[in-house]
């Protein structure tokens, strides 16, 4: 809880009457390493919050799968268009390593908003972060070279090469693992040079 409370902090304070009624109307879930959380094809109806671990985000594409984006502690997950539109979502995802996770149910999330207005934004700051996170992706993919977003992910999130299995940072990248494997022998030679 104290870890969503920071999380929401910028956006709104509550007091205690309202974290009482926040941690009534969540629910707190356990998923084990390679559990799928949320499957594309299903209507999104849940936001989650990362207490403890890492989820990976992917697509699956002509059979194969895709990695978009990582979610570790702190984190706000949605998928944004389904749960906005009630359309089926085309995301999956998945634990990378035990997780654990707050959820907040719609039907709950409705309800609260009645009692406590400002919680609303919530859902708005988990939607914003999402679309910012998906931006961010975009623009590397058409700015940067695979060099430059590895570099750039191993500066901004150095603890994913500790946490997450190297073929989903090489899907992540847009790169083969060998691929990967070569740029990582560059940048190494490039830092003891």
């Amino acid at each position: 809880m104290e870890q969503l409370l920071m999380a929401i902090d910028p956006y709104i304070t509550l007091q205690d009457e309202e974290i009482s009624l926040l941690e009534n109307a969540i629910v707190k879930k356990k998923y084990a390493k390679k559990e799928n959380i949320f499957e594309a094809g299903k209507i999104a109806r849940d936001i989650y919050f990362v207490c403890k671990g890492c989820v990976r985000l992917f697509y699956n594409v002509d059979g194969n799968d895709k990695t978009g984006f990582f979610y570790t502690e702190g984190q706000f997950i949605c998928a944004g268009e389904s749960f906005t539109y009630k359309v089926p979502a085309v995301e999956n995802y998945q634990a990378i390593e035990d997780t654990e996770l707050i959820v907040f149910k719609e039907a709950e999330i409705l309800q609260l908003t009645k009692k406590l207005p400002k919680i609303e934004l919530i859902a708005r700051i988990a939607v914003e972060n999402e679309l910012i996170k998906s931006q961010k992706v975009i623009a590397s993919f058409i700015t940067k070279s695979p060099l430059e977003r590895y570099v750039e992910l191993l500066n901004e999130e150095k603890e994913l090469f500790q946490r997450v299995p190297q073929q989903y940072i090489a899907s992540f990248l847009g790169v083969s693992p060998e691929t990967l494997s070569r740029i990582k022998t560059r940048v190494i030679k490039k830092i003891r040079s």
